[in-house]
């Protein structure tokens, strides 16, 4: 049977306990098929070149070397319009706001991720290494910002699903979190695991559904053990009023304020959208 999208969901409390206490909460299904099927295609167009408008994306990593290696681009909503229209959602806007505690959100940026399948090969090649978002993001004032990974097929751990360590928000920003790339998720385990009740806990989604986590909650993900490729739209949204903390760690959206950002400038042009304001 057919899930239908709740596009009129509203935050429970039980769902801001669930976020408050582990870290992430997973949505109901967000997108209705026919845009869940736009998406797929928006991943063929991006990943082969043909973009919406004469943009570019903020980042494009794509290994020419390994065809097993995951796929990613930051700030799609530049080139792809049904990308553009998913992440800056006003549904999705007021599902974190509300998660968030906050007024306002605006979109951070957006990532399109590509994780191929790699059958029963063994490599590692594909993991996504243990880490929190906000060791990306520490030239924003505020850590309590929220990605929402969206899935455009059904995931667990068979794709390449997410899994999240339970209640790691709380712990802070953990030195050198910035490991996204690093594929040994053993050996980022026993670094960050020591002396921290380490639960890993995986995130299980219909496609469609999203799972909103904590900037500060670790996350990380093994391979595509099928044949077809796991694919997701990711929005990293932030809570209005977020500023530049200067001198602290470069990141493609410091340009993104100007020539010369300063200390305490707002992250609020037109290339940090709002998805929704009370």
């Amino acid at each position: 049977m057919t899930m239908q999208a709740e596009r009129t969901y509203k935050i429970t409390t039980q769902d801001k306990e669930i976020f408050d206490r582990d870290g992430y909460w997973i949505s109901p299904k967000l997108l209705d098929d026919g845009q869940i099927e736009r998406l797929r295609e928006a991943h063929e167009r991006i990943w082969s070149g043909d973009y919406d408008g004469d943009g570019l994306p903020m980042n494009h990593y794509r290994p020419t070397s390994n065809p097993d290696a995951l796929r990613k681009l930051d700030n799609g909503w530049w080139i792809n319009d049904e990308v553009r229209r998913t992440v800056t959602d006003p549904l999705i806007g007021e599902l974190a706001a509300d998660l968030l505690q906050t007024d306002e959100v605006r979109l951070w940026h957006d990532q399109v991720i590509y994780k191929p399948g790699v059958g029963d090969k063994v490599t590692a090649v594909g993991n996504v290494g243990w880490h929190q978002d906000y060791g990306y993001w520490q030239c924003s004032s505020n850590p309590n910002m929220v990605t929402v990974w969206i899935a455009l097929q059904d995931t667990d751990l068979t794709n390449g699903g997410m899994k999240t360590i339970v209640g790691s928000h709380k712990w802070g920003l953990i030195p050198d979190s910035d490991t996204f790339f690093n594929p040994n998720m053993e050996e980022l385990r026993d670094k960050y695991a020591a002396g921290r009740d380490w639960v890993e806990e995986p995130c299980i989604l219909k496609a469609g559904q999203a799972s909103f986590h904590h900037g500060l909650t670790f996350h990380g993900s093994g391979a595509n053990t099928t044949a077809e490729p796991r694919l997701s739209i990711v929005a990293h949204l932030m809570p209005g009023g977020t500023s530049y903390r200067a001198g602290v760690q470069r990141h493609d959206n410091i340009r993104l304020l100007g020539p010369r950002p300063q200390q305490g400038q707002l992250f609020a042009n037109d290339y940090f959208p709002v998805l929704f304001q009370r």
